[in-house]
Parts: C-alpha cells; structure tokens; sequence
C-alpha cells in the first residue's frame, strides 16, 4: 500500500474509456476498453480482443494503437468494463508490460470495491518489488 497522497484523476480518460466500452464493446470478444493519455496530451482508446488462447488485454491493444499513432510515452491508464462495469484494474501481465514499457506511467483503478470510485497510483504502487526487464539486461557494449 502506497504511503505517498493520492495523486490527481484524469476524469476525461475515465469518460473517455466508459464511452467506449459502451458504444464499441460487443458479444464475448471486446468487453474492456481502455484509455490513456499519450504525452503531448492525446487520448488514445483501444479495447481487448479476447480469444480463448488469451488474446490482448485492452492495455496492451492501447500499446500498439499509441504507437501506430506516433504516441510512444503514454502518461497515465485507466481500463473500463463493459455493462456498465465500471473502472477495472489491469492484470498481472499488463502491470509488468506498462511497467516495463512506461515505468513512470500512473494508472487509475478503483477505490476497493467501489468500482466508480477512482484514484490514481503509479505503476509501481501496482507492482511492488517487481522484476524489470531493462535492468536484467546484459549490457552488450563491455
């Protein structure tokens, strides 16, 4: 649990991303969308594909959207349910991926089990002591 004050949520994502999982969410394969604020301050929305072989969580759909849109730092995530679901947290898999693609990223989640209840935390409140790929790299150039 994070000691540091709660910072700032970014409402405009939070609506940006509920109104996407309510007018592009259908059936079985799409139920989460998600979006996040590219750093020269576009909103980019992506949801899930899923398939039973466990394709790509709405997080990581965002990924590769911001980046075919020229966004390559995205500055904070929050992630929607479908039927009026509600803010929901990302999982294990995509903690790590935005940790290791984004390390300074801050991601909105829900207040316990208030699901429209938001705050903001950084990823690595999300992911404590968590392993970071670019640090277990071996460094080529020696």
């Amino acid at each position: 649990m994070t000691t540091a004050p709660p910072h700032s949520v970014d409402h405009e994502l939070v609506h940006a991303a509920t109104d996407i999982a309510r007018t592009r969410c259908r059936g079985d394969n799409h139920t989460v969308a998600a979006a996040a604020r590219a750093r020269d301050g576009r909103i980019i929305t992506a949801v899930n594909a899923y398939h039973f072989t466990g394709g790509p969580c709405a997080e990581l759909v965002l990924i590769g959207t911001a980046a075919a849109q020229g966004a390559y730092v995205l500055d904070t995530i929050v992630a929607v349910g479908d039927r009026d679901r509600g803010i929901v947290p990302p999982c294990g898999r995509c903690r790590q991926v935005l940790l290791d693609y984004f390390p300074a990223i801050e991601v909105i989640v829900a207040v316990g089990d208030r699901p429209r209840t938001p705050r903001t935390l950084p990823i690595t409140d999300l992911l404590p002591e968590s392993y970071v790929w670019a640090d277990q790299q071996l460094d080529t150039a020696s």
